[in-house]
């Protein structure tokens, strides 16, 4: 082996050694060993050709294969559930639906029976109110009556007492009744 010779620009403890002393070059450019480095190079293909074709290509296949089955069968349930969600959908929008057309039905049907109701009321109490019309009507006429009496007996006394007072004897009450009368059927 060499000594190690410090050279001029080179760090102290770094070793150098002349290309003559390695055995001529790079060993792969070395045309004396291309025929073991190609038939090591063709045995270690074949090896890995091998491992590779048997062992990892079909444990790769294999699990293509399954991923493949695996993203089917997820389809398929997809499928179906999206065809479940969808025949549930259009069952509860027909049945919300129905509920809003009875609905609508039930509230029909009250406002009309509140409006039959309504107009029951109405005309019993116009009837109600008709018939104390009817009744205040009939009284006023009676009071209007017993009134126009006690007025006609009241008058007929003022002019009695009038006509006493102004010739100083008293008329007769038939006359002074009938002079009412008179008057009475003018206006």
């Amino acid at each position: 082996m060499a000594q190690p010779t410090p050279h001029a620009g080179l760090q102290e403890g770094l070793i150098h050694e002349p290309a003559s002393e390695h055995g001529g070059g790079f060993p792969p450019f070395q045309s004396t060993t291309f025929a073991a480095q190609i038939l090591w190079l063709a045995i270690a293909f074949g090896l890995l050709y091998y491992l590779m074709s048997r062992v990892a290509v079909p444990r790769i296949a294999g699990l293509l294969h399954d991923r493949q089955a695996r993203l089917a069968a997820d389809l398929d349930e997809a499928s179906r559930m999206k065809t479940g969600a969808d025949s549930a959908r259009g069952a509860y929008e027909r049945s919300l639906k129905e509920a809003q057309d009875k609905a609508k039905g039930i509230a029909q049907a009250t406002r009309d029976s509140l409006a039959a109701e309504a107009e029951t009321r109405r005309k019993a109490l116009e009837a109600d109110l008709a018939a104390k019309l009817a009744e205040s009507e009939a009284q006023i006429r009676a009071r209007t009556a017993t009134a126009m009496g006690s007025v006609r007996e009241v008058a007929a006394d003022a002019a009695t007492a009038i006509v006493e007072r102004l010739i100083g004897q008293s008329p007769d009450r038939a006359a002074v009744e009938a002079a009412y009368d008179r008057t009475q059927t003018v206006h």
